[in-house]
């Protein structure tokens, strides 16, 4: 009979942590949604102004962020799992759903277990975002902005935009493209002298790329235009129709610019580089920020009816914004040398730990000693 009795125990307690583990997710994977379109929206917006500009091209844009998202992945999760246990387990104390489970056996130790459990996978994933996956991914960014630097005007050239290509040197514009890209309509240039003394424009019904086959050299072929070149502001200028004009296109400079970000996990733990090092750092303290923020938010989760669904969010939101600025400013320290390597940061992280276990396992210990000491001062007052 007890053997029945402690198997219905086991499975009734598996049936609840389902439903919590179930409860924590379903928050995370929402909060972390939202967290990352924000996020990701803003890094498009600035590519994209990027692109405006002449920078990078368009094309391009698309791939970049998929390139950059476990970059993104790596920081939102551990915040999105913070989040959603407060949320969840917030609730549940709202609804008295907690204290069913509290009075039917189930301890606080038992949730606190299960929820650190839980969490695993969403630790494993930060951390193989961490070491592996985002710095590949950001090694392909560095790639593609290479590429992007050895363009051509002509390459980058998008139809409907005035477009700076040589620090203030020359301004294209373009009324269309056709559809290979190899034919621009209605084509506009203003060319400036040096010290911005002298101004020649250039208008074309069409322009084309051609690349010598001995040097390589290109040069854009503009068709049915005219040339237009003088001083502003002085009466003195010269005019010239062309039925075709040849101009030399500059390709940008040859893209050799490293990341640090793109280097990989293997490549920083031979560096003596400070920053490399630091970097090192940072991408091993990601993952361990999951079990620690998850042993604060259980305890933080704790809400009383009486002061709202909400309340308990401030407090706790300003603990993680402090965690991560500090894990922050020991990234920084570490980079400069102010902080010796074997301190590193994960002082960082024991100090938040010691603070998630004091929330945790403090009020109680602090209980059993009053009642210790009143037990003991008992006797001595009859």
């Amino acid at each position: 009979m007890g053997a029945v009795t402690g198997s219905a125990r086991e499975t009734a307690l598996t049936i609840i942590f389902r439903y919590l583990i179930r409860q924590i997710m379903i928050s995370m994977i929402a909060v972390s949604t939202i967290l990352l379109m924000v996020f990701m929206s803003g890094r498009f917006l600035k590519y994209l102004g990027n692109a405006a500009e002449g920078e990078i091209s368009a094309g391009v844009l698309f791939s970049v962020m998929a390139y950059r998202f476990p970059g993104f992945l790596e920081l939102i999760l551990p915040l999105g799992l913070f989040i959603g246990i407060l949320l969840a387990y917030g609730r549940m104390y709202l609804e008295s759903e907690m204290t069913v489970l509290l009075a039917c056996g189930v301890s606080e130790g038992d949730i606190l277990r299960q929820t650190l459990i839980g969490s695993l996978p969403v630790m494993l994933v930060v951390a193989a975002m961490s070491l592996y996956v985002s710095p590949w991914g950001m090694k392909q960014v560095e790639e593609i902005f290479n590429e992007q630097r050895k363009a051509t005007e002509f390459e980058l050239l998008a139809p409907g935009r005035f477009q700076d290509f040589t620090s203030g040197g020359r301004v294209t514009y373009t009324e269309g493209l056709s559809d290979d890209k190899r034919e621009l309509q209605g084509v506009f240039i203003a060319e400036f002298g040096k010290n911005g003394e002298g101004l020649t424009i250039i208008t074309a019904e069409t322009g084309t790329q051609l690349i010598d086959a001995q040097t390589g050299s290109r040069f854009l072929i503009l068709k049915d235009g005219g040339r237009y070149s003088g001083n502003a502001g002085q009466l003195d200028y010269n005019t010239t129709e062309f039925e075709a004009y040849g101009l030399k296109i500059v390709s940008g400079k040859s893209g050799t610019k490293e990341l640090e970000e793109g280097l990989s996990t293997g490549q920083l733990m031979k560096s003596d580089d400070p920053r490399q090092r630091a970097l090192l750092h940072w991408r091993f303290s990601l993952p361990f920020i999951v079990p620690v923020v998850t042993l604060l938010a259980v305890r933080l989760s704790r809400v009383n009816p009486r002061q709202g669904r909400f309340f308990h969010l401030l407090p706790a939101m300003l603990v993680y914004i402090t965690y991560l600025g500090l894990l922050i400013v020991a990234r920084d320290a570490l980079a400069d040398g102010a902080v010796p390597e074997w301190i590193g940061m994960f002082w960082v992280h024991g100090l938040f730990l010691a603070l998630g276990l004091w929330l945790q396992f403090g009020p109680a210990w602090l209980r059993k000693r009053r009642l210790q000491s009143a037990e003991l001062a008992g006797p001595t007052h009859a």
